[in-house]
């Protein structure tokens, strides 16, 4: 690629602070759901063994879970603390890795308009129907499902953000 001096547009950094500094204090306050849901857990242990057993609590212990991985997903992708094969990747120069990067997060858009697509239509129909959970405890879908649509919205943005900040590097401009 050609590097040309001129910076990058003032409102792609603004994006990349913006989005950057609110994935990262969701995701430093979603880390600590683990205790929340540890904390539901082991009630119900103790609910099982010394009182009549709740009902509630491993499907709320469920909704935790997928609360704390949803929402801290774009922190995950932020910390770069994903999965990835590193056969290759690993020895190649920044510049390189950013330029593989930006061609492959494109997989990452697809998959995320998809799953976005799909959860603002399964939420949609939560809302409209008042969708409850087939167990014995009952309780709505739809506030795990709007939490749902929120975390890939975050994913998303995040992803932007990266995609923004793999492109300045690929281009010899790299935001700070």
């Amino acid at each position: 690629m050609i590097a040309v001096n001129v910076p990058m547009p003032e409102a792609l950094k603004t994006y990349v602070r913006i989005v950057d500094a609110f994935n990262r204090r969701v995701g430093r306050i979603i880390m600590y759901g683990v205790f929340v849901m540890m904390g539901i857990l082991l009630y119900s242990s103790l609910s099982k063994s010394m009182f009549l057993p709740a009902h509630w609590t491993l499907e709320m212990a469920q909704f935790v879970m997928a609360g704390y991985y949803l929402l801290g997903g774009a922190y995950s992708l932020q910390l770069d603390s994903h999965v990835r094969m590193d056969l290759l990747y690993g020895r190649w120069s920044p510049k390189t890795k950013a330029l593989v990067d930006v061609i492959t997060i494109m997989m990452l858009f697809v998959y995320l308009f998809f799953l976005l697509w799909g959860g603002v239509s399964s939420t949609a129909y939560a809302l409209q129907y008042g969708e409850t959970s087939y167990s014995s405890w009952s309780p709505y879908m739809a506030p795990i499902k709007i939490i749902m649509v929120v975390g890939i919205v975050l994913t998303f943005l995040q992803a932007t953000s990266i995609f923004i900040k793999d492109l300045a590097v690929a281009m010899g401009r790299p935001i700070a």
